[in-house]
C-alpha cells in the first residue's frame, strides 16, 4: 500500500507545481515588459483561455491511453486521432486570427478596445500548434500511468515547468521585450511543452513499446477500436471543453458587464492573475480520477501490468478524503491569512500592491472549490473504470447553464468585476458536481439491481437442481408404476 500511495502522491505533487509555477512565470514575463502590463495580461489571458478550450478536450485523451491502449496497434489509433484533432485546432486558430469571426468573438463580444483585440488575435495565432503538442504528450502520459510510471510523468511535467521558467528569464533579456513582448510567454510555453512531450515519448519507447504486444488479445478485453475510444472520450472531452470555455465566457460577461471600459480591462487582468494562484491548491485534485482506472482489479486491461497492488476501494476513498482536506487547508492558509495572497501576487507575478489588493476577494472565493472538484474527480474515476462515461455528459450542460445564469443574476445583487467571474465559476462547479453525483447514483442503483437479479436467477437454478429427484429415485418410481400396471 505504501508504494502505491507514494506513486499516486508523487504524480499529484507534480500537478501542484504544474498548476502554479508556469502560469505565474509566464504572467511575470508579461508584467515585466515595458508596455502596459495590464493590457498585456488581458490580451494574453484572453488568448490563452480560448486556446485552452481547444487543448482541453485533447488532453483528456490521456484517459484513453490509461484505459484502452494495451498494444502497439491501439497506441497507433490513439495517436492518429490526436493528429487529426491537432490539425483541426490549428486551422481554427488561423481562422480566429485572420477572419471576421475572430474580430467578432474577441473585440465585439468581449468589448475590448482595438489594441487589446489585435494583440489577443495575434497571440491566438502564435498558439496554433500548442494543442497538438499538448495532446501528444498527454496521450503518452496516459499509457505511462497505466504501467505505473507516474514518477516519469511527474518528472516530465516538472521539466516543463523548469523549461518555462528558464526561458522566461532568458527571453526577458532579449530583443523580444521591445519588438514582440507577447512572444516571451508563448515561446516559453512551447519550449516547456516540447520538453514534456519529448520526455514522455522517449519514456514510452524506452520502457513500454517493446513490452506490449502488437495486438490486444481477448484476455485484455479485446482490441480497442477508434469508435470505442471516441465513445469513451467524447463525454470527458465535452466536460473538459465546458470547463475550459468557462473562462472565456466569464471574461466575456465580466467585460460586457463593465461596458468595455478600462475597468473591464482591469477586471480581465485581475482574473488572469488570480486564476493560476487560485487554481494551485485544488487543481491537482482532478487527477484523483486516474486512481480508479490505474488500480482497479476488475479492469481487464490492468492484467497487462504485472503489479502486486493491494489498493482497494476503501484505500482510494481515504486517499481522496486526505487530498481534499490538504487542499482546503492550503486554500485557507494562502487566501485567508492576512497579506499572504498579496505577497504571492507581488513577489511572483510582479504586480503592484494596489493591484494585488483587488485580487484578494476573488482568491478567497477559490477556497471553496476543493469540495465540488474532489466529488467530481472521485466519481468520474469510478465511472471511467466501468466505461460508463456517457452518463457524465449532462453535467457539462448543467455547468454552463448554472454559470451563465449566475453571470446574469449576480450583477443585479451588486456583484461585479472579478468577484462576479470567480463566484459564477464556483456556482458552475457545484452544479456540475451535483449532476455527476446523480449520474453515479443512477449507475450504482442499476448495477445493484442487475446484481440482485443475477443472484436471484442463480438461487432459482440451484433450487431447481435441489428439488429434482435423484436418478435412482426416478428409476424406482418407473419400476413401481410398471409393476402396478
Amino acid at each position: 500500500m505504501g508504494e502505491n500511495k507514494a506513486t499516486i502522491s508523487g504524480y499529484q505533487m507534480e500537478k501542484v507545481l504544474f498548476h502554479l509555477i508556469p502560469h505565474e512565470a509566464l504572467n511575470r514575463g508579461i508584467a515585466a515588459v515595458k508596455e502596459d502590463a495590464v493590457e498585456m495580461l488581458a490580451s494574453y489571458g484572453l488568448a490563452y483561455s480560448l486556446m485552452k478550450f481547444f487543448t482541453g478536450p485533447m488532453s483528456d485523451f490521456k484517459n484513453v491511453g490509461l484505459v484502452f491502449v494495451n498494444s502497439k496497434r491501439d497506441r497507433t489509433k490513439a495517436v492518429l486521432c490526436m493528429v487529426v484533432a491537432g490539425a483541426v485546432a490549428a486551422v481554427f486558430h488561423t481562422l480566429i486570427a485572420y477572419s471576421d469571426l475572430g474580430y467578432y468573438i474577441i473585440n465585439k463580444l468581449h468589448h475590448v478596445d482595438e489594441s487589446v483585440g489585435s494583440k489577443t488575435r495575434r497571440a491566438f495565432l502564435y498558439l496554433a500548434a500548442f494543442p497538438f503538442m499538448d495532446a501528444m504528450a498527454w496521450t503518452h502520459a496516459g499509457i505511462l500511468l497505466k504501467h505505473k510510471y507516474s514518477f516519469l510523468v511527474g518528472c516530465a511535467s516538472i521539466s516543463d515547468v523548469i523549461a518555462q521558467v528558464v526561458f522566461v528569464a532568458i527571453l526577458l533579456h532579449s530583443h523580444l521585450e521591445c519588438r514582440e513582448p507577447l512572444l516571451i510567454p508563448i515561446l516559453s510555453l512551447y519550449m516547456g511543452a516540447l520538453v514534456r512531450c519529448t520526455t514522455l515519448c522517449l519514456g514510452y519507447y524506452r520502457n513500454i513499446h517493446d513490452v506490449i504486444p502488437d495486438r490486444s488479445g481477448p484476455e485484455m478485453g479485446g482490441e480497442a477500436t477508434i469508435r470505442k475510444m471516441l465513445s469513451f472520450w467524447w463525454p470527458l472531452a465535452l466536460i473538459l471543453a465546458t470547463q475550459r470555455i468557462s473562462r472565456p465566457i466569464v471574461n466575456l460577461f465580466v467585460s460586457r458587464d463593465l461596458g468595455g471600459s478600462s475597468s473591464a480591462t482591469e477586471a480581465v487582468a485581475i482574473l488572469t492573475a488570480t486564476y493560476p494562484v487560485g487554481h494551485m491548491p485544488y487543481g491537482w485534485l482532478t487527477e484523483i480520477r486516474a486512481v480508479y482506472p490505474a488500480f482497479d482489479k476488475n479492469n481487464p486491461s490492468n492484467k497487462l501490468v504485472n503489479t502486486n497492488s493491494t489498493v482497494t476501494a476503501t484505500h482510494i476513498k481515504k486517499f481522496t478524503f486526505v487530498c481534499m482536506a490538504l487542499s482546503l487547508t492550503l486554500c485557507f492558509v494562502m487566501f485567508w491569512t492576512p497579506n499572504v495572497s498579496e505577497k504571492i501576487l507581488v513577489d511572483i507575478i510582479g504586480v503592484d500592491f494596489a493591484f494585488a489588493e483587488l485580487c484578494v476577494v476573488p482568491l478567497r472565493i477559490f477556497s471553496f472549490f476543493p469540495v465540488p472538484v474532489t466529488v467530481r474527480a472521485h466519481l468520474t474515476g469510478w465511472l471511467m473504470t466501468l466505461k460508463k462515461t456517457f452518463v457524465l455528459a449532462p453535467s457539462s450542460v448543467l455547468r454552463i447553464i448554472v454559470l451563465i445564469t449566475s453571470l446574469i443574476v449576480l450583477p443585479y445583487l451588486g456583484v461585479h468585476g472579478a468577484t462576479l467571474g470567480v463566484g459564477s465559476l464556483l456556482a458552475g462547479f457545484v452544479g456540475e458536481s451535483t449532476m455527476v453525483a446523480i449520474a453515479a447514483c443512477y449507475v450504482y442503483r442499476k448495477q445493484k439491481k442487475k446484481r440482485n437479479e443475477n443472484e436471484t436467477s442463480a438461487e432459482g437454478e440451484d433450487s431447481a437442481m435441489t428439488d429434482m429427484p435423484h436418478t435412482e429415485e426416478m428409476t424406482d418410481i418407473v419400476e413401481m408404476r410398471e409393476e402396478n400396471e
